[in-house]
């Protein structure tokens, strides 16, 4: 294995050409991860427009990213060997094909198979993204589309809930849900033709069918499953013995990794645990799965906290979140820029800001009680995606830095598993956090959503430490 090559000179038209690719690319990520948080706010609507009960609710939220993490790792390796155009075509158009059938629903089942197809296609794209920009670009080049690419998930992830408000709007709250899902279908024809004639086509080794590792691939989907579904049924599923499906899967995992190493020495294995190897993927792993435990459970019970707390409509809800999105965009086109100036410091940096900015968020609320929670939250939350902006897009650079072109796929598929079941942990811990405070405090919904957030705050002061970790550990290196 080797670390990343030193940049080649391209042409213009090389350089035009793989920009216009990785372009194509973003659009697909912002599209797919999008998709995550835009629902939210359509779960009223849709209770209304198709009487599902709480567990369809549950299933058409949490299925998504239960089929996503579960497709990212194999879907990343078949594009690492079968090419990831092929990959990214087929991707793309089944979910363009599943969102219009999510739009068409006419039931909370047709909905839920929809939800559960679309997220496992969702799966099947971005690992190309990722290995795309790893394929096309070498060493520090990769910083400007990797802060490109941080940008377009810290948007896609914040922005959901407003986009989706909007088209609820627009669309009215009969049919307005429905256009959540229709507008990715337009999007997804044009990202299919242009994805099929920009991406480079297969590599000139073939890898045979048999060479693909099914049973590795068996193994990891049994253990992501019976770790991630007692996570996103948290809710729904009241007997305490749902916990127990963790541990099996956490030993499935081990069989996983035991079979991987057997495996690797005849064949190309589904996922190379030398991976771990390395310092900065490892470390840079964990960093993402933390963070993303913290990261995304705070949409998820500012959402409640405005809507069903305090009756704001989902409009203004998505719009509340906009600042967080807008400074973590900046920030990750600027983080892109100056990671391989900073490293792992720029992370840090990134990580003590968001603590700063959801720390100001609580005070904030605490000082103003009357004043509009929306207009009090928006400095904090600024700061807040500041700092995640110089999280994500560095963090990803970093981790993937020393990832050979031949595993780029593999590699980025299992950050993105991590980052799955982190946020699938994260909101599981946190939403439980606010709806024990909400029973306790008989209904105070500002009480809730600041011991909440503080959680989130708090799990995200673990990320940090993994980033010092991994600071003082580099150093002490450089010093031996």
């Amino acid at each position: 294995m080797s670390a990343a090559q030193t940049p080649q000179p391209v042409t213009a038209a090389e350089n035009r050409r793989r920009w216009q690719a990785v372009g194509v690319g973003l659009v697909a990520a912002f599209m797919t991860l999008l998709d995550v948080s835009i629902v939210n706010v359509a779960v009223p609507s849709i209770d209304r427009a198709l009487h599902a009960s709480p567990s369809d609710l549950q299933w058409i939220l949490s299925g998504y990213a239960l089929t996503f993490g579960l497709a990212l790792v194999p879907a990343g390796r078949f594009g690492d060997a079968r090419g990831r155009r092929n990959a990214f075509v087929f991707g793309i158009s089944l979910f363009t094909v599943t969102s219009a059938l999510a739009g068409l629903a006419t039931s909370p089942t047709w909905l839920v198979i929809a939800r559960l197809l679309q997220g496992a296609a969702a799966g099947v794209v971005n690992p190309q993204v990722i290995g795309l920009i790893q394929q096309l670009f070498r060493g520090p080049e990769r910083a400007r589309p990797f802060g490109l690419l941080g940008a377009t998930i810290g948007i896609s992830t914040a922005v959901g809930p407003l986009l989706g408000g909007l088209l609820i709007a627009i669309g009215g709250e009969e049919h307005g849900w429905r256009w959540v899902f229709f507008v990715n279908v337009p999007v997804g024809i044009l990202a299919v033709i242009l994805g099929w004639r920009l991406l480079p086509g297969r590599p000139a080794g073939q890898v045979g069918w048999h060479r693909l590792d099914p049973v590795g691939v068996l193994l990891l989907g049994v253990g992501v499953v019976l770790v991630l579904l007692p996570l996103v049924q948290e809710q729904q599923w009241q007997t305490p013995w749902k916990w127990a499906l963790i541990p099996v899967g956490l030993a499935v995992l081990v069989v996983f990794g035991l079979w991987e190493r057997r495996y690797a020495r005849r064949y190309e294995p589904l996922f190379d645990l030398r991976l771990f190897s390395f310092q900065s993927y490892t470390l840079g792993s964990i960093l993402a799965l933390v963070y993303f435990g913290g990261f995304t459970a705070i949409f998820f019970i500012f959402t409640l906290f405005l809507q069903m707390g305090l009756g704001y409509s989902a409009f203004i809800a998505g719009l509340a979140i906009t600042p967080f999105a807008l400074g973590s965009a900046a920030a990750a086109v600027l983080g892109g820029r100056v990671v391989n100036r900073f490293g792992r410091p720029l992370v840090a940096i990134g990580l003590l800001t968001v603590v700063i900015g959801l720390a100001a968020t609580v005070v904030a609320l605490k000082l103003a009680p009357d004043a509009p929670a929306p207009w009090v939250a928006a400095g904090p939350l600024l700061v807040a995606g500041i700092g995640s902006g110089l999280v994500i897009a560095p963090n990803q650079t970093i981790t993937l830095s020393e990832v050979p072109v031949g595993q780029a796929g593999s590699g980025a598929g299992m950050l993105q598993t991590g980052q799955r079941i982190g946020a699938a942990a994260g909101i599981a811990a946190v939403g439980s956090m606010f709806f024990s405070s909400l029973a306790d405090s008989r209904g105070n919904w500002t009480s809730a959503f600041e011991r909440s957030l503080l959680l989130a705050t708090g799990i995200i002061v673990l990320a940090l430490i993994c980033a010092l970790i991994d600071i003082v550990r580099t150093r002490n290196h450089h010093k031996n």
